[in-house]
């Protein structure tokens, strides 16, 4: 089985590795293209994966096909590839906002498509997709990629109107999370603690607390209070934390992220 990448960045370089190390698929079964010479090469050196110049030359001979750049240049990518698609190929999409539909459109016939949506933990192997599937995909090949996207972190299925949700519950809010620790770190430097030492401490804390809830399957609700003894130094942080608006505002945010998904 050849899996094919049209784009080399970041994301794409986290799932090739991923893919690699889990032994689900050979680096000499993987090739790929870039817009840059430059990002072929890398990957190639890094990976021991193929480098194609052309992108086309990926298509005709991938049997999964991940589309790995930019939501914009997909227009021009698909243009560019439709032609050299073979029928049973898979293509992966991991474009936010760009549903099967309009992915079909632009392919201008019948391809088999999957939407994901993966975040950038990928690159720690802590990854969390969300994958749906165009009605022509059969469940045995959904299977052959959910095994790809799992070998980086854990895939799930969704029904395509929850896929601009994923983008803003997962896809965008590692970032929503490093303004978190960073603020933590902030504080504890206020009080004296050596800045890098205050990022391990967060860091540690928010990668602790999120196994708890993955763990013990408790709700995060029941956990917060565990900690919040009675008249205590974590409600009171709780407190200030509510006074200012801290659930709201991670909403609020998330909401935001996903109407601006919806429109990309």
């Amino acid at each position: 089985m050849k899996i094919g990448f049209i784009g080399l960045g970041n994301m794409a370089t986290a799932m090739i590795g991923g893919m690699i190390k889990q032994e689900i698929v050979g680096a000499k079964d993987i090739l790929g293209s870039a817009k840059t010479e430059q990002s072929v090469k890398k990957a190639e050196a890094a990976f021991h994966i193929t480098g194609c110049k052309d992108n086309a030359e990926v298509a005709g001979q991938a049997d999964i096909l991940f589309l790995a750049v930019k939501p914009q240049m997909y227009p021009d990518v698909i243009g560019h590839i439709k032609d050299a698609v073979k029928p049973e190929t898979i293509v992966v999409s991991i474009a936010p906002g760009k549903t099967i539909a309009w992915l079909t459109e632009l392919f201008g016939k019948e391809v088999k498509l999957v939407r994901c949506m993966p975040n950038t933990p990928a690159l720690v192997g802590e990854g969390c997709t969300g994958v749906c599937k165009a009605e022509n995909v059969t469940d045995a090949e959904m299977e052959q990629v959910l095994s790809l996207l799992n070998s980086f972190g854990k895939a799930y299925i969704v029904p395509e109107k929850l896929m601009d949700t994923v983008v803003g519950v997962s896809g965008s809010s590692p970032a929503y999370v490093f303004m978190f620790i960073e603020a933590m770190a902030d504080a504890a430097v206020m009080d004296g603690m050596p800045r890098t030492q205050a990022y391990e401490f967060a860091a540690q804390s928010v990668l602790g607390s999120a196994k708890m809830v993955l763990e013990t399957g408790m709700h995060p609700g029941v956990l917060k209070d565990m900690v919040c003894s009675p008249a205590g130094t974590t409600i009171e942080a709780v407190r200030v934390l509510e006074k200012s608006g801290f659930r709201s505002a991670v909403i609020e945010a998330q909401k935001a992220c996903v109407e601006k998904a919806k429109g990309v």
